[in-house]
């Protein structure tokens, strides 16, 4: 029996040794599944950390702290790599490296800690580790390379090192994206009536109108935006006179009475006589004249939006003095932003009704569009209550004329009742609007805002902003400020400020950050020569844009240009407290 269970242990010890029998799963220790190091490199703190096989980290449990000379925590969220998902977390596998700019710590002896948590592919996970370190920061200098570029910058270096094709490629795909913002929606109206009023319309001659639209639009926002990027003008303010925006509201007026049918805008008889004899085709021509010029004047008039990519071809421009390659970026951005403007034109030629009720009633729908759009160049340059009791007429009228207040006769066409359905919603839309005009709203869309504004809510009526006319006042005050500087440009005639206004600075949470703050505005609505100067001393092309400053001197890489939604201009605000301290 001895003999047995001696050749049975010895047996075992032999298929151990030679592999035939598992021991399970191994468990590698925390202390061997990571080994984090660090490393000071000349701008730079490498954080490098060897995993073993079969385990992974989280992203969320990485955090860096500051313990000597002062105890704080370093964001380095912005310098991770980017993880892969597992089991719906960010993790890292395999060995990975971190690194922390030198500007972000204290210079001279510091300790550091270093925490991080992570788990074995078998299921099991380790406790949260931390690891100290004992390093020499040396001292950064100013002449040190910033953190990062802020968006413009990093837009005109592109135009700097890239090919002709990446950046017009670049620059088309910036287009479409401007192409959502609200510099481009009265555009739509403005093709469409043209479309719509034009005769013997059809799906091919849609796309020549779009075509020579668009190339007129783009052509003008290059030629200005060269222009303005060689001279340093604000360029939206150069496209928004008062009076050429009072005539170009009036035109559309006109144009909207004429689909009313009040009068019929066109040649005189005698010439279209002539014309005809000729042939279709110089009629033709002079459609696509008119179209055009109509292109030609809608970019000057509702104006571009200052947003990073023409911000940054405009920085390249002024820099380098490169119009050609500055205005073929341009002329790329200019298209990618009129690519819905064809979608809508070729949409209007498709489905344009036939000759009778029909095209009468379309022709008198996009009258009130036209009127709308009125208004709304109006708005850069009325009061707001002004604006406001203009809309709130337009909404009654159109009630009025679609019968609101009129009794239906018995056995009418349902259509009737639609009609007058949807001019009670408009008459009593008009009424609210009307009211809101005397309550102090200034959006139309909203026109009770300030009624149900409770005491809950009374925070959001102080003004988040002082304002400062000029550079002398900005300077004295950012001098005797306790807290950090933020300036926001801003410009009644400007669609994104308006934006920024309704979204972004009326957001609770940006709200209660920016208290932190101190938050001054400089409105430039009239361009004058102290605006110009103000502009020009921080290379500023026109509104919206919001700087940060620390003693005085700005954060170049924070600055915003253009529109940016609560979250994103909450995250800026975050790393500009931090950066303050």
């Amino acid at each position: 029996m001895f003999r047995f269970v001696f050749i049975l242990l010895l047996g075992f010890q032999l298929l151990f040794a030679f592999g035939f029998v598992g021991e399970g799963p191994k468990i590698v220790p925390v202390q061997k599944a990571y080994r984090p190091s660090v490393q000071v490199e000349k701008d730079k703190l490498r954080i490098d950390i060897a995993m073993a096989d079969k385990v992974y980290l989280y992203k969320k449990y990485f955090k860096l702290q500051e313990l000597f000379p002062k105890k704080r925590t370093i964001d380095i969220e912005p310098f991770l790599p980017k993880p892969k998902k597992l089991h719906g977390e960010e993790v890292y596998e395999g060995n990975m490296s971190i690194a922390v700019p030198l500007k972000l710590l204290d210079s001279g002896k510091v300790r550091l800690a270093f925490s991080y948590q992570g788990c074995n592919e078998i299921g099991i996970c380790y406790p949260p580790q931390t690891k100290e370190f004992n390093l020499t920061i040396p001292s950064q200098t100013s002449a040190a390379p910033r953190l990062r570029q802020s968006e413009e910058q990093g837009i005109a270096q592109t135009l700097k090192t890239e090919s002709w094709w990446v950046i017009l490629a670049t620059f088309f795909g910036f287009g479409l994206l401007l192409s959502l913002t609200p510099c481009i929606f009265p555009m739509i109206p403005i093709l469409s009536s043209l479309i719509v009023g034009a005769k013997n319309m059809n799906t091919k001659k849609a796309l020549l109108y779009s075509v020579v639209y668009v190339l007129a639009m783009a052509l003008t926002y290059t030629i200005a935006g060269v222009l303005a990027g060689l001279f340093g003008a604000n360029l939206q303010a150069a496209l928004q006179n008062p009076v050429v925006i009072v005539l170009f509201a009036l035109i559309f007026v006109a144009l909207a009475l004429s689909m009313f049918g009040f009068y019929e805008i066109g040649l005189p008889a005698s010439l279209q006589t002539k014309l005809a004899k000729r042939s279709d085709e110089a009629s033709h021509k002079g459609g696509l004249i008119g179209v055009a010029i109509m292109g030609f004047l809608s970019a000057l008039i509702v104006g571009p939006c200052v947003a990073p990519p023409l911000a940054g071809a405009l920085i390249y421009i002024g820099q380098t003095g490169d119009a050609l390659l500055g205005g073929a970026a341009l002329f790329a951005m200019s298209l990618g932003m009129g690519m819905p403007l064809l979608l809508v034109g070729v949409g209007a030629g498709k489905f344009m009704p036939k000759p009778g009720g029909w095209m009468e009633a379309v022709s008198k729908v996009f009258g009130v569009v036209m009127l709308g759009v009125a208004i709304w160049m109006l708005s850069r340059v009325l009061p707001d209550r002004i604006t406001m009791v203009l809309w709130a007429t337009l909404f009654i009228s159109s009630a009025v004329y679609l019968r609101a207040l009129e009794q239906i006769q018995t056995g009418a066409h349902w259509f009737a009742y639609f009609k007058k359905s949807l001019g009670l919603v408009l008459f009593l839309y008009g009424l609210l609007v009307f009211i809101g005009a005397f309550l102090g709203a200034t959006n139309p869309f909203d026109p009770l805002k300030p009624l149900l504004q409770t005491q809950a809510h009374a925070v959001q009526t102080k003004p988040l902003f002082r304002a400062v006319k000029d550079y002398e006042e900005f300077e004295r005050i950012a001098k005797n400020s306790s807290k950090p500087l933020l300036l926001d440009i801003t410009a009644k005639w400007c669609a994104s400020c308006k934006e920024l206004e309704e979204n972004t600075f009326s957001d609770p949470k940006v709200r209660e950050k920016m208290v932190e703050f101190e938050a001054l505005r400089l409105d430039v609505t009239d361009n004058s020569q102290s605006d110009k100067a103000f502009l020009k001393r921080f290379g500023l092309f026109g509104p919206p844009a919001i700087l940060f400053f620390k003693n005085g001197k700005e954060l170049r890489d924070l600055r915003i240009v253009g529109y940016k939604s609560p979250e994103e201009f909450l995250r800026i605000l975050q790393e500009a407290k931090r950066r303050s301290r």
